[in-house]
């Protein structure tokens, strides 16, 4: 059973910056894909960002160029660096290893002035 648990949410005014962490509590982990995802509102969870097992990478066109996936597999972790946050980043940011049914509890991030 992997478990995934995000850190890192919090208040930050537009403009500002986050950094989420996904800690995988079992280095299988490490042969999975891992994304980040984020819940608004509407409770539809879109993915924002991916990497491969091998360290591939792709995102979301809303948050190109802001956001960044990373993950060192020495420390089975993940990261999601945010910059330039905006209102409508604001929401519950979960991990999700992929392809898997392995999801983290999710951490709230809230951007407002």
């Amino acid at each position: 059973q992997v478990q995934l648990v995000e850190s890192g949410g919090g208040l930050v005014q537009p403009g500002g910056s986050l950094r989420l962490s996904c800690a995988a509590n079992a280095s299988i982990a490490r042969e999975y894909g891992m994304a980040w995802y984020r819940q608004g509102p509407c409770h539809q969870r879109l993915v924002l960002a991916q990497v491969t097992a091998a360290g591939n990478t792709d995102y979301a066109d809303s948050v190109k160029g802001r956001f960044a996936i990373s993950r060192d597999n020495s420390r089975n972790t993940a990261y999601l660096q945010m910059n330039n946050l905006q209102p409508d980043d604001t929401g519950t940011y979960y991990c999700h290893l992929i392809p898997s049914n392995y999801w983290g509890q999710g951490t709230r991030v809230t951007v407002s002035a």
